[in-house]
């Protein structure tokens, strides 16, 4: 059967997969656009898997508040380069997965990948389907919570220093630090003569 312009521009719109990618499922799920967007997911998640031994070292730092501005989050998401990282796709990415990281009960890495995000898919099947639509390895590296009893100061610095501050302080102190290639972070509740210096999560 023919493939009308609509029926691509509708796929297109759907997936972000490339025009001629779009046109090529549809010939081969004679035009049927939910098969073709299912197997433009499948040909996204190989895709993924043979990019995924590629260096991602460059990236973003992304934050998010709760509503109060006493919990927040730092996360690190990575790319192969700073064109990419600098791209609306990628940051609106990693704007996700930090609000993800905010609402997530568990505590590990997996919990965040098999989180769910606006659009229904979890934060894993997003970023395989970024990799098929972008080209380069996307990885979630890591993320850091801290709450406060009172509300965080949060700075974020070009977003590959990310900062995190509660004040005042509770009885015990907490911080988290670490750091990597394109960037680190330390998210800390600390005495109010730290808080006044600052404590970086860089990377």
């Amino acid at each position: 059967m023919s493939v009308t312009a609509q029926d691509v521009k509708a796929l297109r719109e759907r997936t972000g997969a490339g025009m001629m990618e779009c046109k090529s499922a549809l010939v081969e799920t004679a035009g049927n656009i939910d098969q073709a967007a299912d197997a433009l997911r499948k040909k996204g998640i190989a895709k993924a898997d043979k990019k995924a031994g590629r260096i991602a070292a460059e990236g973003t730092i992304a934050s998010a508040l709760s509503a109060d501005g006493r919990q927040g989050v730092l996360v690190e998401v990575n790319c192969e380069t700073d064109f990419v990282a600098s791209g609306d796709d990628f940051r609106r990415f990693a704007d996700e997965v930090a609000q993800a990281a905010l609402a997530l009960k568990g505590d590990s890495l997996e919990d965040l990948l098999a989180a769910r995000l606006l659009g229904g898919e979890s934060v894993e099947e997003t970023r395989r389907g970024l990799i098929a639509r972008i080209g380069e390895n996307i990885g979630v590296r890591r993320f850091a919570r801290l709450a406060s009893p009172g509300r965080l100061g949060r700075y974020l610095h070009r977003n590959r220093i990310g900062v995190l501050v509660a004040s005042p302080m509770p009885s015990s102190s907490r911080t988290f630090s670490a750091s990597a290639r394109s960037g680190s972070f330390i998210t800390s509740a600390a005495s109010a003569s730290a808080c006044a210096t600052g404590m970086p999560f860089a990377w």
